[in-house]
């Protein structure tokens, strides 16, 4: 997902082709991504952002890139790539492209439960202060909501287990799960972690893979902007 304006940055240059070691932000997602046989890559992008297509087709000649034309939230600009998702695979990874430290190594780990019978997997770290962050709520070993900070009741925030923003779905069961995502939220948008409420309501698992802490601040910009 590579839609986002970035507007904290104060740049007229897409979040995602802000530069990090030289390259841009976009450029090591796209390379940490699956490749090879079997492999399919979608990339969704903002209107106007055809700097950023042509960085996706430098990059990975072989992605697709799909526009998001209305920002109606995370599963909103999942599902611009639906001609994609439509075709079928065994499992779909979503990643942002601002998440510069995300590692092949991580995007395997991801798939593991899917192969074990999961329908969503989150990725998922222990915070020292969870402040700001979505929590994981769990029963047991099974993950059962994702609960934004300001959403959270004074228990829930309590709570250590924050997402990392790095989801996996298991291929037979994705577009069935992001097409009962709502909008019945303040903003009016449909959020990508509200797939695991939707997830539980199906009777499907949903599981979490977790990583450390540093990673995520490796990983996730908008910690670093926060």
């Amino acid at each position: 997902l590579a839609a986002g304006e970035g507007t904290r940055m104060r740049s007229s240059l897409p979040k995602v082709l802000h530069p990090v070691a030289s390259r841009p932000l976009l450029a090591h997602v796209l390379q940490a991504a699956p490749q090879g046989e079997g492999a399919r890559l979608a990339v969704v992008i903002g209107p106007d952002h055809q700097a950023v297509a042509d960085e996706v087709k430098r990059i990975r000649p072989d992605a697709e890139t799909f526009v998001q034309r209305e920002r109606l939230g995370t599963a909103h600009a999942l599902l611009a790539a639906r001609a994609a998702i439509s075709r079928g695979a065994d499992d779909l990874l979503v990643a942002f492209g601002d998440t510069p430290l995300i590692s092949a190594q991580t995007f395997a780990r991801m798939r593991v439960p899917l192969k074990e019978g999961a329908a969503v997997t989150v990725l998922g770290f222990r915070a020292a202060d969870p402040s700001g962050y979505g929590r994981l709520l769990m029963q047991g070993n099974r993950l059962t909501a994702i609960r934004e900070h300001a959403d959270a009741s004074l228990e829930e925030r309590k709570v250590t287990l924050c997402n990392a923003g790095v989801m996996a779905f298991d291929g037979k069961t994705a577009l069935k799960i992001l097409d009962r995502i709502g909008n019945a939220n303040s903003k009016g948008e449909y959020y990508l972690v509200d797939a695991v409420t939707v997830a539980r309501d199906m009777g499907l698992e949903a599981s979490v893979i977790e990583t450390s802490e540093d990673e995520v601040r490796g990983i996730n910009t908008k910690a670093q902007l926060a």
